[in-house]
């Protein structure tokens, strides 16, 4: 019997793996909620093999063990290759952003969230999936005076920039050819500093390769704005995951170590960061943490403070 289970759960966990190190041949986007999760499968995949052991101390498990150890490593690495040196504890806030996907369908919230955001004390606030908002538009400009979607540059709601300081520039463009309208740029002066956002939506990573193409497009379009930038948004993927690496790196974004964990509701903590709070130098992220209350959503938002190297 131990010699069936054996066997049954080195299958098992030889396949859970070698999905896993595909990424490190080709990609292939039907996997890349496995890409993203990288950890915690490794996570499994070492509790598998300690179990094998269990059962029958053999070469194939040790050789599992390792592989399952070297994965969960490289995982780590990979999220904090980006981490940045903190702006010093010091230097004062230059501003506060939220950034917070609310899920269009969360209507018997909308009045709550409203509320949250009024109360939350940020200078910018990214809304994504909008829509449950378009009624309390004109209560939250009482606060947040200019705004971006939801009516203003664009009718399509589903994001919507909040800002008690007017635009400096504002567009609304597309990223990819799946969805309309889901990259709003625009640029703020915080006392003589402009500082430059760009919030995104991204397509699930596992629809074809709309989200490849969309990350093209955001690449670009952060490669053409000098100076300051916050990148910040829904990416519906994990910084592990090797396309949002490749624009980490090419964008010159940096974030902070560890992420919050975003999605899903259920896991809290033990869940993966897709929503993403980016910086790009001059301007540093002095804290990013998670807004504890989902609201309903099916993701956590976001809330940081940035300050700017001297």
């Amino acid at each position: 019997m131990k010699d069936t289970l054996y066997c049954i759960g080195s299958v098992l966990l030889s396949l859970l793996l070698a999905l896993v190190s595909l990424r490190y041949i080709t990609h292939v986007w039907l996997l890349a909620f496995v890409y993203s999760f990288q950890i915690h499968f490794a996570l499994v995949a070492i509790a598998g093999c300690l179990v094998l052991l269990i059962l029958r101390r053999h070469w194939y498990a040790y050789v599992l063990l390792s592989i399952a150890a070297m994965l969960l490593g490289h995982g780590v690495i990979m999220l904090r290759e980006f981490e940045a040196p903190p702006a010093r504890a010091e230097t004062p806030p230059l501003f506060r952003l939220m950034s917070f996907n609310i899920e269009h369908e969360n209507v018997s919230n909308a009045a709550r969230i409203a509320d949250f955001i009024i109360a939350s004390n940020a200078d910018v606030v990214n809304i994504l999936e909008a829509a449950p908002l378009r009624p309390h538009i004109a209560r939250l400009s009482g606060t947040y005076p200019y705004h971006i979607g939801c009516g203003a540059e664009t009718n399509e709601c589903d994001t919507l920039v909040l800002s008690k300081r007017p635009f400096v520039d504002k567009k609304v463009s597309s990223l990819g050819e799946l969805w309309r309208n889901r990259l709003t740029r625009s640029a703020i002066d915080f006392d003589g500093t402009k500082v430059n956002f760009l919030a995104a939506h991204l397509a699930k990573p596992y629809f074809d390769d709309f989200q490849t193409d969309e990350l093209v497009d955001l690449r670009s379009a952060a490669g053409a704005i000098d100076g300051p930038l916050v990148l910040a948004g829904d990416f519906n993927s994990a910084i592990a995951d090797p396309h949002i690496q490749r624009l980490m790196r090419r964008a010159g974004f940096h974030s902070v170590f560890p992420e919050p964990a975003t999605w899903p509701i259920r896991a809290g903590r033990l869940g993966i960061g897709i929503d993403h709070v980016l910086a790009r130098p001059p301007l540093r992220l002095k804290s990013v943490e998670r807004i504890e209350d989902n609201m309903g959503s099916n993701h956590f938002g976001l809330m940081a403070e940035f300050a700017v190297d001297g």
